[in-house]
């Protein structure tokens, strides 16, 4: 990785913190509403699969070692047995998923259809069976009470849409998901 790809990676990692300075709140349940899931779709379709993913392991590994990164300024390996761990793992995944859904291009459908895939369901898949078991609800009981993230969610997926199709017009190099190696002999090349 380029000294680039390290700085973007950190960037999205202080964006998906930043959007949980913005609060949180319960509607249903022992898992708070967040901005945060935006940062990680929007990780995911600028950065790329294995870059996004990084920048989520970064905010984890901060998260871990104490920094208050979460929403509500949570932080500690606490974090990491209560309702939302599951989810935190998630976060980890859908950079990956919505990075390979996107591909090198952003086009809308595929911004919409991979922050639905891999920023709502595959965040769901991981997070849902955790929040069962640190809850002692049966898995559909905690489907259904996680329903009230689904509107929500919904938005953010439109968000990130509207923004990654704007950053594009405005800046196609952010989207520039080439290995750092590539770009080095193509600028040696010049």
């Amino acid at each position: 990785m380029t000294a680039r790809d390290l700085a973007r990676i950190a960037v999205f990692a202080a964006l998906t913190a930043g959007l949980g300075l913005l609060g949180s709140f319960t509607v249903v349940g022992a898992v708070p509403i967040t901005l945060q899931t935006l940062g990680v779709m929007l990780a995911g379709v600028v950065l790329g699969p294995w870059r996004g993913s990084a920048s989520m392991a970064l905010l984890i590994l901060g998260v871990a070692l104490g920094l208050p990164l979460l929403a509500g300024g949570r932080g500690g390996l606490g974090v990491f047995v209560t309702p939302t761990a599951g989810y935190l793992i998630g976060w980890l995944v859908a950079p990956i998923i919505i990075g390979l859904i996107v591909g090198k291009r952003p086009v809308w459908w595929r911004v919409a259809l991979g922050s639905v895939i891999g920023g709502i369901l595959v965040i769901y898949l991981f997070g849902i069976p955790v929040q069962a078991w640190f809850t002692q609800l049966t898995i559909g009981e905690t489907i259904i009470t996680s329903l009230v993230f689904l509107p929500g969610d919904l938005v953010k997926v439109v968000i990130t849409t509207i923004v990654t199709m704007g950053l594009y017009r405005a800046y196609p190099k952010a989207f520039d998901k080439s290995p750092g190696t590539k770009r080095r002999r193509a600028n040696q090349n010049h």
